[in-house]
This record gives structure tokens, sequence and C-alpha cells, in this order.
């Protein structure tokens, strides 16, 4: 099998990725597929282009689950859409006995790819994970990518709509679930489609916890 490269990035064909590829394919959609390419794409190029090592494989995997959350079969009643797809990662990883802290890694990158001031402070494919999805989602670090480069990253994984469909995804994926955007930027979302939506208020949980002073 000859692995494909995109704007001079390689995708990595091992049977663990594209398994992981088959599990995005059969229960995401073709904007989540087309989306968690490009964030491994745009992910890796900013490691090109810094001369960042990391593990290829990893990252990859990171990206195809990173949002793997907001469907249905991932979906939990009660956790982030986040860390729904970072126990979906951490299970899949299990069954191929990847290393403890590998998984580890996949884990963090995936929980915490909304979470910006700690993502990328950690290890170096939860920073390129956190980064890609900026450059796909809100055009972080569009400037430093050439024109050539993003063409060629669209031409293999186009945006259809995003922009619009990308925001309806979060908000199907999360609406049954509105109490878990508190603290992290999706609450905005649920705002975005219901004005009267108001979550919890920090200063509120501490003025009324049970403490007397």
């Amino acid at each position: 099998m000859v692995m494909v490269e995109i704007a001079g990035i390689k995708i990595p064909d091992t049977k663990m990725a594209l398994d992981a590829k088959e599990v995005l394919l059969e229960n995401g959609s073709d904007l989540l597929f087309n989306h968690s390419n490009r964030v491994y794409l745009f992910g890796a190029l900013k490691a090109q282009k810094e001369q960042v090592k990391y593990d290829q494989e990893l990252l990859y995997i990171s990206a195809l689950f990173h949002d793997l959350g907001l469907t249905k079969l991932y979906s939990s009643d009660d956790l982030r859409f986040e860390v729904d797809g970072a126990n979906a990662a951490r299970q899949f990883l299990q069954t191929y006995n990847v290393e403890k802290q590998a998984i580890q890694v996949v884990w963090d990158a995936i929980a915490l790819h909304t979470t910006p001031g700690i993502a990328e402070h950690k290890e170096n494919e939860v920073a390129l994970l956190f980064a890609g999805v900026g450059t796909d989602v809100m055009g972080d670090g569009y400037e430093l990518l050439t024109e050539t480069e993003r063409q060629a990253v669209l031409d293999v994984f186009p945006r259809v709509n995003f922009k619009q469909n990308i925001i309806q995804a979060f908000y199907d994926g999360i609406k049954h679930k509105p109490q878990t955007t508190f603290g992290n930027m999706k609450q905005d979302i649920c705002a975005h489609f219901n004005p009267q939506f108001k979550n919890k208020n920090f200063c509120d949980c501490i003025l009324h916890s049970p403490w007397k002073e």
C-alpha cells in the first residue's frame, strides 16, 4: 500500500490508523470526516514548519476521534462531548495494546481540544491537535499556510458550507446536555441557537455555596 501524501504530509496507513478511519466513516458524517482530516493535516503542517517532533499515528487518531463524541453512538447523557470522544479513543487504542502513556496523550489531546491556555502547553500531539482544530474552525494560523498548501488540503477534504454546518453539528451533539458546556466555549453554541439559554455563573456558584463565608 502506498501512503497518501497531501501538501507534503503523509496520512498514516497502519492497520490501527485505517481501523480508526473506518470508525469515523461508520459513525460520523462527511462533514466530520473532512474536518477531522483537515485538522490532522493542519496540525502536521504546523509541526513541519516549526520542526516539532510528534507521533504521526497518535496525532492522526486523535484528529479522527476528536469530534466522535458528537455522534449518536458515542455521545453520553452527562459528559462533555470532548470527554466522550477521548473515552472512545482510549477504548479503541486499548484493543491494540498501545502503551498507557501514549493512550493518555491521545485522551488529553481530544479532551482538551477546546481548552485554550492549557492544551498548547502539553505534549506535542496535544498542542498540535489543538492548533489544527483552531486553524480549521476559526482560522487560527491561516496566514501561516501557503495558498498551495491550503488548496491541496481542500482539494481532498473540501469545506462545504462548513461554517454553518459545523455550528449546527456542535449544537446537535450537545443540545441534550447543555449543562456540560459550563466553563468552555461550547456554551456559545447553545446561546447561538437558544438566546434564552443561560448557563451557570461561576460567581453565583461561589456566592451560593453551602459555606457561610
